[in-house]
This record gives structure tokens, C-alpha cells and sequence, in this order.
């Protein structure tokens, strides 16, 4: 048999490797808000050390993805020196949009008590 062995591909492995840690990362973060208030029993650790070692792959692989694709990043921003003074109306609306949700579910917290 003849098969072609592909190389392996570091920067795909690097991307999905961050995009899967990312993505478990807002449930285990829902579980921990859940049971903040419980003693520390095993279903509750087990979620903490879930969303700890999640939050240091993404890093790690985030940082990673960042320096292997670091020449179109530099090109990208590179780029952007051109388009500065047309902020686009999409961005504006977008910030707006997280500051709102921020504002609302953090401030939650300064009236709890």
C-alpha cells in the first residue's frame, strides 16, 4: 500500500486546540457560578480545576496561535494605518454592545450585598 502520510499541521492543530479550550470555557465558568456558594465538594472542585486548566490552555495555545501567525497579524495591523479615521459604524455599534452587556451583568455585583 501506497499511502501518503500528510505533514502535520502545527498552526491548524494550535487554532483548534485554543477554539476547543475557548469554547468549554463560558460552561465551566456557569458551573462554577452555580455551586460558588457550596461547600467545597467534589462536583464543585471538579468544575474549578475544569475552568482553571481550560483558562491556562487557552492561554498558553491563544499566545501560541498569535506567534505562528505573527507576519499576517504584522500585516494586518500594518494595514490598518490607512482605514484608522474610518472607524467603521459595525465597531462602534459592537463596543457599545459589550460596554451595555458589561455595565449590566457586572454591575449586578456593586448592589448585592
Amino acid at each position: 500500500m501506497n499511502e501518503k502520510t500528510k505533514k502535520f499541521n502545527t498552526r491548524a492543530f494550535v487554532a483548534i486546540t485554543a477554539a476547543i479550550a475557548g469554547t468549554g470555557l463560558p460552561l465551566s465558568g456557569y458551573f462554577n457560578h452555580l455551586l460558588q456558594f457550596d461547600p467545597m465538594t467534589v462536583q464543585r472542585h471538579a468544575w474549578m480545576s475544569t475552568h482553571n486548566t481550560l483558562g491556562v490552555i487557552f492561554a498558553v495555545f491563544a499566545v501560541w496561535h498569535v506567534l505562528l501567525n505573527r507576519q499576517a497579524l504584522h500585516n494586518h495591523v500594518r494595514g490598518l494605518s490607512s482605514r484608522i479615521p474610518f472607524i467603521r459604524r459595525e465597531a462602534i455599534f459592537a463596543a457599545a454592545l459589550v460596554a451595555a452587556c458589561l455595565f449590566a451583568i457586572v454591575g449586578h455585583a456593586f448592589h448585592v450585598r
